[in-house]
């Protein structure tokens, strides 16, 4: 059984995210996510979800290809959960190239970098979002 391992926030949850967990759960027979915390998300990326993690997760283990969800709750946590859970590959989206190559020196497991989806982001969904509300707030004053 081939194991693989992927890292994430999946804060609004897209078809960007899908198509790269689908891409991922493609190279092996169980997909496990780790699944960034709200903790982990403020307090060392200084970055506030729209959904807790709680919701985020549901919505993870919603989609049939993920097999198992975790926390991820440190930056440091990948090597060891690498081990733990002896995963085959290491997955992440390519704008992650290189940082986390050493994950492979460290453990033997592949890593590989899928490429993005191309023009879907979270961080432009939440930007047209936002210029959508800012929009909406200026016309309720006119």
């Amino acid at each position: 059984m081939k194991r693989i391992i992927t890292y994430g926030t999946f804060d609004m949850l897209h078809y960007g995210h899908i198509n790269l967990l689908k891409r991922a759960k493609e190279m092996g027979d169980y997909l496990i996510v780790a699944l960034s915390t709200d903790e982990f998300n403020w307090d060392f990326k200084q970055k506030k979800t729209y959904f807790s993690y709680e919701k985020r997760k549901q919505l993870l283990e919603a989609i049939r290809f993920v097999d198992l969800v975790i926390p991820e709750e440190s930056w440091d946590q990948k090597t060891k959960d690498v081990k733990l859970y002896q995963a085959d590959k290491f997955v992440m989206g390519d704008d992650w190239r290189g940082q986390f190559d050493f994950i492979q020196e460290e453990t033997d497991t592949e890593v590989v970098y899928l490429e993005r989806t191309p023009e879907i982001s979270t961080t432009q969904i939440k930007k047209d979002l936002n210029a959508k509300n800012l929009a909406t707030k200026h016309e309720s004053k006119i």
